[in-house]
């Protein structure tokens, strides 16, 4: 045992080695969490401008993480909390003696404002949530941090969302831009490359935050050289050195994240992997058919089949909460590997497609203090009973980078297009009790949309299309017959990253010949609506 345990911790010292390696090669940006819901979006923009970066949250990051990661530049998140509170959260003070420039966003340069000697209040008169405009002082024409900002009448539409706001700041700080509620919108001491902005430069309604975001990095004289082919080996060398010679299962769904996932670990370890697919009847029409079959046609992996509808719809019978739902699905996901792991022997890794998102909306990425939306199956761990630890390689990665790195693992193009599926599949769209008659017109209808939008052209264009059966029934009339059958609603979305999402104009005539195509072809429904809902406020799936 304590040979293992000697084994385990060389294991572990040649991984934090590797990643050390990576960091110093690539330069290194350290986002701090406060546990905002846009956290993630930060990180994005890094990547779109090819800088490699990771997410911590402020109470995992200490002097010895520091020292060994070396940042080339750190960025505080924003957050709920109000720094006014006693238990605010803080970054450690030394970060503000390493040296390399800080950008402050929202709370993080509230936070920072306090920590230097500045103030912040809160009442009457300090909020702004929403679209904002930040006027440019006159006197910072030729700061660097605003190069190719404030163009068009000296101003910028950002969004804001605070209810605090700075007061005032240390003495060696400057006013950069003001709005309505925030007269400290942008503030910076060139000195030390210090800088601070109430507004969220990383959302996509910050019309050009990416450019203060690219004008923060190259104060840092960043090279811009990050690939996905980096992160590709980088990965394929952690997963040999975590995996060693142990066995993997994966969960296998036919999405993008499973078969990402499966093919990455398989170009690392092999046939040391085993791949499960779980038919638990919550599937799409025909959909366990042509997963296995692209599967089979295009990869030689250890493949198994597991048929466990039964198991899964008699477990649901009943559930109407969604929470419910998808707690029970992952507790059943979670016996049926258990059951084949046993099968197979010795299987000491549970991998999974679980992406930045899927934390994010249930906790807070790396334990951070942001609020649950909803819990995913895939997320929160493994029952100690199981004991199995898990490998999640996409677990920093959007959805298109995942796209990304699937392309450059050679994955065709078939499987890198499909639309995203949830992994408690069908559950989540259908509102209320699951029962097989509804499960049955929902695949109907599904089919016949999605058919519908291929027709069109328009499958490639939106990010997420499916439908959805109501838990209610409407009179209709047919010919010359009363009706009284369910409602079908239809969601069709564009995104880039599935943090924010609108929904697709399609047009009247469009709706009309879909609609028309359903009422007409599936049994069981006599009415069609179509979802408008952007996110936020909704979600893209209903449930």
């Amino acid at each position: 045992m304590v040979f293992l345990s000697q084994c385990f911790k060389e294991k572990d010292r040649i991984i934090n080695l590797l990643k050390e390696s990576y960091f110093m090669k690539n330069e290194f940006v350290l986002i701090i969490d406060f546990g905002s819901q846009v956290t993630q979006l930060i990180a994005r923009r890094l990547r779109e401008l090819k800088v490699y970066c990771e997410i911590h949250p402020f109470n995992k990051v200490h002097d010895e993480f520091l020292k060994k990661f070396n940042p080339k530049a750190i960025i505080l998140s924003g957050g709920p909390a109000s720094v006014l509170n006693d238990r605010a959260p803080k970054p450690p003070s030394n970060i503000y003696d390493l040296e390399v420039p800080i950008l402050g966003i929202c709370y993080g340069q509230q936070i920072m404002m306090q920590m230097l000697g500045g103030s912040v209040v809160s009442g009457s008169g300090t909020s702004e949530f929403g679209k904002s405009y930040v006027k440019l002082n006159n006197k910072s024409k030729n700061i660097k941090l605003l190069e190719g900002l404030f163009l068009k009448e000296g101003k910028e539409e950002v969004w804001m969302s605070h209810g605090d706001h700075v007061a005032t700041i240390p003495k060696d700080f400057e006013v950069y831009g003001v709005s309505e509620n925030a007269p400290f919108a942008i503030i910076g001491n060139q000195k030390k490359h210090f800088y601070g902005v109430q507004f969220h430069p990383e959302v996509f309604h910050t019309l050009n935050g990416k450019v203060l975001i690219k004008n923060f990095l190259k104060l840092s004289n960043f090279s811009f050289n990050w690939s996905m082919q980096s992160y590709l080996q980088q990965s394929v060398e952690e997963i040999k050195m975590r995996v060693g010679n142990k066995k993997v299962i994966c969960a296998l769904s036919g999405g993008v994240d499973s078969s990402v996932t499966a093919i990455l670990i398989n170009k690392a370890i092999g046939n040391q992997l085993t791949c499960i697919y779980v038919n638990n009847g919550l599937m799409r029409k025909n959909e366990s058919e042509e997963v296995l079959k692209l599967y089979r046609d295009h990869y030689k992996l250890n493949l198994i089949e597991a048929n466990e509808k039964k198991l899964f719809l008699s477990n649901l019978k009943g559930i109407k909460d969604p929470e419910k739902k998808r707690k029970t699905i992952g507790k059943l996901f979670i016996q049926v590997f258990e059951k084949h792991a046993l099968e197979i022997g010795d299987v000491s890794f549970l991998a999974q497609g679980t992406l930045y998102p899927d934390v994010i909306e249930s906790v807070s990425f790396s334990g951070g203090p942001s609020v649950t939306i909803k819990s995913h199956h895939n997320v929160g761990g493994l029952p100690k009973k199981m004991n199995l630890d898990l490998i999640e390689p996409l677990r920093e990665l959007f959805k298109d980078e995942v796209r990304l790195l699937g392309k450059e693992l050679g994955i065709p193009k078939d499987f890198l297009d499909r639309h995203p599926f949830p992994g408690p599949g069908l559950a989540i769209r259908c509102p209320g009790e699951i029962t097989d008659e509804k499960l049955n017109i929902l695949r109907n209808a599904d089919t016949i949309y999605i058919q519908q939008i291929k027709k069109h052209g328009l499958y490639n264009k939106i990010w997420q299309a499916f439908a959805v059966i109501l838990p209610v029934k409407t009179v209709g009339v047919m010919g010359d017959t009363r009706t009284y059958d369910y409602v079908c609603a239809l969601r069709a979305v564009t995104s880039l990253d599935g943090m924010t999402a609108d929904y697709y104009p399609f047009t009247h005539e469009f709706l009309s010949e879909t609609a028309t195509a359903i009422i007409n072809n599936v049994k069981g429904i006599n009415r069609v609506t179509y979802d408008i809902t952007s996110k936020p406020p909704g979600t893209i799936e209903w449930e």
